[in-house]
């Protein structure tokens, strides 16, 4: 997602509903640029891809099978357990983590067992109303050549079926993990970069038996604000041709169950120990000049601009059980999460197990 710079132009009016226009309509045309990058990881290259000391392990679901990855603690112990999340653009191979950060092996050093989900392109890992469709044209007769809207009508996950990826994340791998793997089920982590940012706060807001923490890299994290869902709607059009309407009614209350400025009040109940991220939106001397570049500070822009607003909202909530990280440079790349990881770790490690 990418950021417009809502600023009053000299000689045009001010008023709330063509201020709304132009959030809107900049919103939407950022995102847009991102047409054939990817928007996860955008100028970075894999550093890590296939690890063979990671292993796949399937766990049936309404969803039918998915496979997740895991990685052992060094330690071999199986009460330490934290789930990794990918972001909009999630493939169905390998998690994002894994393909492109040495961050799993980083955590398994630290006697951290790793669940990496695979799968999930644009689903925000919610559980969706319906399968995702236009116009009430069954998925699988369009072309699943092309990119972007052009899937719109083609088969695939989350089309032919519902997605339902906070009941596999919250029951159907949590219990299995626990009853093949032995893995501890309650006080977990889990973290997550862009969607699986604010997907992982949800997971803990909803679930605090099984997570004790969440960490969010480049989250958005206001979703209900002013832009936010057309902002959405565009790029999960671009991710594989998803259909926001079919993840969840406008501003329904299952809509307004993902957006975590407004499950704030759980976290704060919770005591769920937070560890919250998003950088400046200017680049690193390790972002290289092009268009990339400019398409991942955009959608830092964006995140810092909504990450932001949760700390303030948590603050007036009389929130003190989240560690705030806004570095001054930093844009939405892998490089960025990879270095916020690895400042994550150490707090994490101990407020798991």
């Amino acid at each position: 997602m990418r950021n417009a710079r809502w600023k009053r132009r000299p000689g045009r009016s001010g008023t709330p509903g063509s201020w709304l226009r132009q959030s809107v309509l900049g919103i939407a045309v950022a995102m847009l640029l991102p047409l054939g990058s990817t928007v996860l990881g955008i100028g970075a290259t894999a550093t890590a891809a296939f690890n063979p000391a990671a292993f796949d392990f399937w766990v049936d679901s309404g969803m039918g099978p998915i496979k997740s990855r895991i990685l052992r603690a060094a330690d071999g112990n199986t009460n330490r357990v934290v789930y990794a999340l990918d972001g909009l653009r999630a493939p169905e191979n390998l998690n994002g983590w894994e393909i492109e950060t040495s961050i799993p092996e980083a955590l398994a050093s630290q006697n951290i067992n790793v669940v990496m989900p695979v799968g999930g392109m644009s689903s925000f890992y919610a559980d969706w109303n319906a399968p995702s469709e236009f116009f009430g044209v069954p998925a699988g007769n369009g072309s699943s050549t092309g990119s972007g809207g052009l899937n719109g009508f083609a088969g695939g996950p989350g089309k032919s079926y519902r997605y339902q990826w906070e009941t596999f994340l919250t029951e159907n791998l949590r219990w299995a993990l626990r009853d093949r793997l032995g893995f501890n089920p309650n006080r977990n982590g889990v973290f997550g970069l862009s969607m699986g940012g604010s997907a992982a706060l949800m997971m803990a807001a909803y679930h605090p038996d099984q997570f004790s923490f969440a960490g969010s890299f480049s989250g958005y994290l206001n979703n209900s604000a002013p832009g936010m869902r057309e902002a959405i709607r565009v790029a999960m059009l671009d991710a594989g041709g998803y259909n926001v309407d079919s993840m969840a009614p406008p501003w329904s209350p299952q809509w307004l169950r993902m957006d975590p400025f407004v499950f704030a009040p759980n976290l704060v109940r919770n005591g769920t120990r937070l560890w919250i991220a998003a950088a400046s939106g200017l680049p690193t001397a390790n972002d290289p000049p092009g268009f990339n570049t400019l398409n991942g500070m955009e959608l830092e822009s964006l995140a810092l601009a909504n990450t932001r607003a949760f700390q303030a909202r948590m603050s007036a909530l009389g929130g003190n059980n989240a560690v705030y990280s806004f570095p001054s440079t930093g844009v939405h790349a892998w490089n960025n999460w990879s270095e916020e990881a690895l400042h994550m770790i150490p707090d994490l490690s101990v407020n798991i197990g």
